[in-house]
């Protein structure tokens, strides 16, 4: 399995439901969408462009959907129906790589969602390559928790703001989740004037006639690095050792 992608263009993408189809399967009819998140990256890089939207359901939030993403009923009563921002979301998404952990939930939802639209809406897999990063973790990591709490521990990520599902914060974790899993964020955001390809795309600065205070690394801080690269190693190649 490769896992890292060629799209230039990647959505780390995250939904809120309104529940769960109990009857199982891979489509949730029965159930809607009532929160989106999504995070751009290009080329590996954060671009710092988000898509962030409440959705007025048109029906009743389960309880036990409440209770993991604390999202009430009154909280979405006011926000737009799906297809009155159906196009924005498109719009963000068309053509790009969709990034989410345990993908076909997600992407369940969209495309019944989708389907409900007059007209009838696209089929996600049409427009985007679709990545399931549940599944990355699970080749990377065999037989240990690779739910998104698991990885933060394991890669050292801060999630104490998790205190309840959320789609955007949960897409953001997912970000620094899957960056750092498929080798880190590799690409610096360097403009042609400011780094020469030749030397591997790192600008030289000029640092004659500048006195500058080396500060050695204690052998704790020594310890801590080692540990961090360990985590790197895990998942492939680490650039930061020889």
């Amino acid at each position: 399995m490769n896992i890292v992608s060629s799209a230039p263009r990647q959505i780390i993408l995250d939904t809120e439901t309104t529940g769960m189809n109990q009857a199982g399967g891979p489509v949730y009819i029965g159930h809607r969408i009532i929160e989106i998140g999504c995070v751009e990256v290009i080329n590996r890089k954060l671009t710092g462009r988000t898509y962030h939207q409440y959705i007025n359901p048109g029906m009743l939030i389960d309880e036990e959907a409440i209770e993991v993403h604390g999202i009430t009923n009154e909280r979405v009563a006011s926000e737009p129906r799906f297809h009155e921002i159906a196009k924005d979301f498109i719009d963000f998404i068309d053509g790009a790589e969709i990034v989410a952990h345990n993908a076909p939930f997600d992407i369940s939802f969209m495309d019944h969602e989708f389907s409900m639209l007059q007209p009838t809406g696209p089929v996600t897999a049409n427009i985007c390559q679709i990545l399931d990063s549940l599944e990355v973790a699970k080749h990377l990591h065999p037989g240990q928790k690779n739910n998104l709490d698991a990885l933060c521990k394991r890669y050292g990520i801060d999630n104490s703001r998790r205190t309840y599902h959320g789609a955007l914060l949960d897409a953001e974790i997912l970000a620094d989740v899957y960056l750092i899993m498929t080798g880190g964020q590799i690409k610096f955001n360097l403009s042609a004037d400011e780094a020469n390809q030749e030397d591997g795309g790192f600008a030289k600065i000029d640092t004659s006639g500048l006195n500058l205070k080396v500060i050695s690394a204690s052998a704790d801080e020594l310890v801590s690095h080692e540990q961090r690269l360990d985590l790197v190693a895990k998942s492939g190649k680490c650039l930061w050792r020889g």
